[in-house]
């Protein structure tokens, strides 16, 4: 079963991947229309590092439930 295979299947019976997966996707959309800005502020850089780590944490999250749907 591919990661992709996995991932559709978590996302259809798994609430907690689907919501962490949702928020994932949130702050990619989040974090590109502030890098985006032409003039970017200090405090926009703050908040796009602050976010890239909640996101990075998501990520680990979601790596963590598909290794273990790996081994069932």
């Amino acid at each position: 079963m591919s990661e992709e295979e996995i991932i559709q299947e978590l996302l259809e019976g798994d609430e907690e991947f689907k919501m962490i997966y949702s928020e994932h996707r949130e702050l990619d959309e989040i974090i590109k229309s502030l890098e985006e800005k032409e003039n970017i502020s200090l405090d926009d850089e703050v908040e796009v590092r602050r976010l890239k780590k909640i996101k990075l944490s998501l990520k680990d999250r979601m790596e963590a439930k598909i290794s273990e749907h790996k081994r069932k």
